[in-house]
């Protein structure tokens, strides 16, 4: 099958990218000009959503049978920072590949947003599922519900083939810091290598969030672009919260050496949103899937990989 792949130098990208070459299929993936991806891509094409012409290069070079949309601005802080840019990458851009597919065979979408779009909701709507009403409360939030809207009308319009995943925390090797994994497991990783102090300043721990292995995330993309009904959207979620001191305890455990944990005054924010967990009941009945990847196996392989950077870069 001739696969088309955009943000194949991003995180779940890059996995997305491993899974369908070692299945077998014709893999392209769209980079832009300054990226360096992870991974070998077998037939990379230089090309940004907000622009037509290398866009239109991209799908007359794949010819695609399914694209896997996971391109976009996905930082929450540089979304308030650049407002407008993160709506033409996330919403006007997605808008771009809507019309792609279109002037070339309309082949089957399966786009990525966001779980975001439901903003901070009460303990008692937990878990999120299918009929719970979006809230958005960031510019990023604001973006992919912008393009989510835009699926759902290019879908009943033009009759495309259109699935959209919302996918909640996901976790795993390639992570960049800034998401709660990589960070906690960068210091564990420096205090195993003599490099810091055996103790770790923290902010609010008790915000608890659903966090799926990115391989699992993407295993659910592939079996969406087999399985899944066109104009429907499917959650992608482990179904069940975990709080985030979980994560620092398990990391800790995992490193074998006592390390103390210092609540920083400075860091200490209340969390918008204290519980944040969907139900992934539709994923199940539709395709058959699962999550495989135990936590604490995905957090084992993400302090691997920061002790194996730290050692690299000495």
């Amino acid at each position: 099958m001739r696969v088309l792949v955009t943000g194949a130098a991003g995180f779940a990208g890059s996995h997305l990218v491993e899974r369908l070459s070692h299945e077998g299929h014709d893999v392209w993936g769209m980079i832009r000009p300054q990226e360096t991806p992870a991974v070998k891509i077998p037939q990379p094409l230089l090309g940004d959503l907000l622009d037509l012409q290398s866009l239109h290069d991209a799908f007359e070079a794949a010819q695609p049978d399914v694209v896997y949309h996971l391109a976009g601005q996905a930082d929450v802080g540089l979304s308030w920072k650049l407002p407008a840019l993160t709506m033409q990458v996330n919403t006007i851009g997605t808008i771009n590949l809507l019309e792609a597919l279109i002037s070339f065979g309309r082949p089957r979408l399966i786009a990525v947003t966001s779980a975001d779009v439901y903003g901070p909701l009460p303990l008692e709507a937990m878990p999120i599922n299918g009929y719970s009403t979006p809230k958005p409360y960031h510019p990023y939030a604001v973006s992919k519900l912008a393009a989510s809207d835009f699926l759902t009308l290019y879908h009943k319009r033009y009759h495309l083939d259109i699935i959209e995943a919302r996918p909640f925390n996901h976790i795993g090797p390639r992570q960049s810091l800034g998401f709660v994994a990589p960070d906690f497991a960068s210091q564990v990783a420096a205090i195993m290598l003599g490099r810091h102090s055996a103790k770790i300043q923290v902010g609010n721990l008790s915000a608890e969030r659903d966090f799926t292995d990115v391989r699992d995330v993407i295993r659910a993309y592939t079996m969406l672009a087999e399985k899944g009904t066109p104009g429907h959207m499917y959650l992608v979620c482990s179904g069940r919260p975990i709080p985030v001191d979980q994560i620092l305890d398990i990391l800790i455990e995992r490193s074998g050496m006592e390390i103390q944990i210092e609540n920083d005054p400075a860091r200490m924010r209340p969390s918008d949103t204290p519980c944040l967990y969907g139900s992934n009941d539709k994923l199940r009945r539709d395709v058959g899937w699962q999550p495989e990847i135990p936590l604490e196996t995905s957090l084992q392989e993400v302090l691997e990989e920061w002790l194996l950077k730290l050692r690299t870069d000495e």
